[in-house]
């Protein structure tokens, strides 16, 4: 079947809108109508090398069109949302840690199915796809099943999409790995989506002091609205003097969203005894350093992926969270109709928007 889709067709250049051809789904995969998907900084990260041509997306909501004959956890007509694939049979997947797969990178940054085949063509010629399990910067998507998340069909389709990954990842990280303690402290680097939703999660959490720390002060401005209790503009002054004026113990938690090596050190540093810091971002920095003795009093650095969340549970109860009105990330969100992709990636590069989210 063809479908339009927002097509990378050198490295570095802007999103084409072109025709491509998908296959039928495979025994173990889904063909999902795509409603709406978020772009996330991943995406933007990607375009900058990934193979071409190239379909990235991974935020992707919709409805199940028909599914492979293996399929059991949706059928036709199902609303899901779409997260990353895992392999469902090393020991990390089987004990509930599918974000940590043996298998994860081969099977959501590879471009193509485990068999080296690709569901997308254009031209002719394969197209690296299949990124997170979906690539849905497109119209219709041939996901793996355990991509996919059935979610109540009276939720909002078009937002459910961000949750599958920069919501999720937020969240996850303070939820499901850092899990802080009611009256403890924590410090978000980068107030972007995936911050922000560090930031209502600690705040769910019970966390006394919230600290936000960006270089836009309008970002910082509306994290104060998620729960922040204070931000920190770290394109003026010592930033490090002003986090611990503000917990001169040192703080129980941080979070890094940047992927900077210069801020990962700074979120290390601010740190008290025993204290953790969660790696999120990825960034422009490919190595990270601090000080030795930096860490030697109990500090730790966990790396994060996707939240560690088992997305067929976690999705939903977030989703859930926003519907009570507890995960408030609609505010944040921009929509852009889908042939608009190109000025919707300048928005969320400029800083202008803090979710721009696709739709059809």
């Amino acid at each position: 079947m063809r479908a339009t889709a927002a097509l990378l067709k050198q490295s570095g250049e802007p999103f084409s809108l072109t025709e491509v051809d998908l296959e039928e789904p495979r025994p173990d995969e889904v063909l999902v109508r795509v409603a709406a998907v978020g772009i996330c900084g991943t995406d933007l990260e990607f375009a900058t090398f990934f193979p071409t041509p190239a379909l990235l997306g991974h935020e992707g909501s919709g409805v199940v069109e028909r599914v492979g004959s293996h399929v059991t956890s949706v059928k036709p007509g199902d609303h899901v949302a779409m997260s990353f694939t895992s392999c469902g049979t090393c020991a990390l997947c089987r004990t509930g840690s599918p974000a940590y797969c043996r298998d994860f990178d081969a099977l959501n940054f590879s471009g193509h199915r485990p068999d080296g085949s690709s569901a997308v063509s254009y031209e002719g010629r394969p197209v690296n796809a299949h990124f997170l399990g979906q690539s849905s910067f497109a119209s219709h998507v041939v996901a793996n099943e355990r991509a996919v998340v059935r979610i109540d069909p009276a939720l909002d389709l078009l937002r459910a999409g961000p949750f599958g990954c920069g919501f999720q990842t937020g969240a996850g990280g303070v939820l499901n790995v850092l899990q802080p303690r009611p009256g403890s402290s924590l410090a978000v680097f980068g107030a972007g989506a995936v911050g922000v939703a560090a930031v209502i999660a600690a705040a769910l959490s019970g966390c006394r002091t919230i600290v936000a720390v960006d270089v836009n002060p309008a970002k910082l401005e509306a994290a104060r609205g998620y729960g922040a209790t204070h931000t920190v503009d770290s394109s003026t002054g010592d930033t490090a003097d002003r986090l611990a004026a503000l917990v001169p113990d040192g703080f129980d938690f941080v979070i890094d969203t940047t992927g900077r090596e210069d801020v990962l050190r700074t979120a290390v540093e601010a740190l008290g005894p025993l204290g953790r810091a969660g790696v999120i971002g990825i960034g422009p920095s490919e190595s990270m350093s601090f000080e030795w003795r930096s860490i030697l009093n109990g500090r730790s650095v966990t790396g994060i992926i996707a939240g560690a969340s088992l997305p067929q549970l976690f999705l939903p109860r977030l989703l859930e969270l926003n519907a009570e009105g507890r995960f408030p990330v609609e505010k944040m969100i921009t929509y852009f109709p889908f042939e608009q992709i190109n000025e919707a990636v300048a928005a969320v590069r400029s800083g202008a928007v803090g979710k721009a989210v696709l739709t059809f």
